[in-house]
This record gives structure tokens, sequence and C-alpha cells, in this order.
């Protein structure tokens, strides 16, 4: 496998080249594509994951199923089924764009900041589906309640964009309510 690379943003969200992923992030990090999932079972029950202790930037934080970065010529929903697969194991279903839009920055302990747009996706899977988690990810997982994941986010051991996104989800009921907000909003670099 080669060097992992990350899409360059405009300000305006067009696609302005590419980065290697490792060394593009530090405390001027340039503009960039990622992503966020929220696992979700048939119950509503929500997948929250602990970042790996040895993860770079906001190692040990809770946070939401898995995040990564779609890379050039990666659609978000392959991009999303990859990382579902290589981080926890699992498949899914159902995958639905609810924050499309969704953009932040955050700096890390160590000074390096995260700066993304980060549309944020929901995934189905069956209930108490088994996972394998990779542990260079993830140090831990467990399935909550959404009333759990709304009070960790008001704790300072979850993630930044954890909060924000939460923050933004619980306005739309829970997990299984959220609506598809359609493909519209995503940066005009990414495809579904």
């Amino acid at each position: 496998m080669g060097v992992e690379e990350i899409v360059l943003l405009s300000e305006t969200d067009e696609a302005i080249g590419t980065a290697p992923k490792v060394p593009s992030h530090h405390a001027d990090t340039p503009y960039h594509l990622a992503f966020s999932c929220f696992l979700v079972d048939t119950e509503g029950m929500v997948l929250i994951t602990r970042r790996a202790l040895g993860k770079r930037t906001f190692p040990g934080v809770w946070t939401g199923s898995c995040c990564g970065h779609p890379g050039p010529g990666e659609g978000l929903r392959d991009a999303v089924l990859r990382r579902l697969r290589d981080e926890l194991g699992v498949s899914a279903q159902a995958l639905t764009p609810v924050l499309p839009a969704f953009r932040y920055q955050a700096t890390a302990a160590d000074g390096t900041l995260e700066n993304e747009r980060c549309p944020v996706v929901r995934a189905v899977t069956s209930p108490s589906a088994p996972l394998r988690l990779d542990p260079e990810e993830v140090e831990d997982a467990a399935w909550w309640t959404w009333d759990e994941c709304v009070a960790l986010a008001g704790r300072p051991e979850s993630s930044p964009w954890f909060r924000l996104q939460v923050a933004e989800l619980t306005r739309l009921g829970g997990p299984l309510e959220w609506p598809d907000a359609g493909t519209e909003a995503l940066p005009p670099s990414l495809s579904w």
C-alpha cells in the first residue's frame, strides 16, 4: 500500500491538489477533505469509539464510529465503507448523508490543527454487529444510546468534532430519525 493522500480544498471547496496525509497535519494544516461516520444499529444504538492511544492527534478521545479521508477520486460512500471495514471490521447498508456541509477546525494538545470539510454520514448495521478493531486506530468501542452520546459530548474526553456534530445532530432527533440531507451540499470535488 502506498502513501495515503488527502484532497486539498480551496475556500470554495474545490479540489486544488493532493498531499501525503501524515506530513500535511501540523500547526498550519491545509484545508482538506475528510468525513465522519455514525454507525447505528436497527435498534437506534450508536457505535462510539475511543481513538488509539498511539494516534498522533487526539489520542485516547471518545468520538463517533469512524472518520477518515476520501482518497483522490474516491467517492464518499466508498470511503466510508472502506474505513468501516478497515477500522472496525464491519459492513453497513443504508448510508445516508446527514450533515453534508459540516466543517470544523480544532487544535490538538501537540499543536496540530485539524482543518477539515467533514461531511457526516449515518450507516446502518444489524444490532450488536461483531467488531474486529484495528488496534492502530481504535482503542475501544461500545454501543451507546443516543442519550449517552449526548452526555459524552458535554465532557472533555470527547473529540472536538464529535461535540460539534452531536450539537447539530441532536436538533434532528434520534439517530434513526436523522433525515437524508441529500448530496447537493457535498463539496463539488466529492461524489457520493
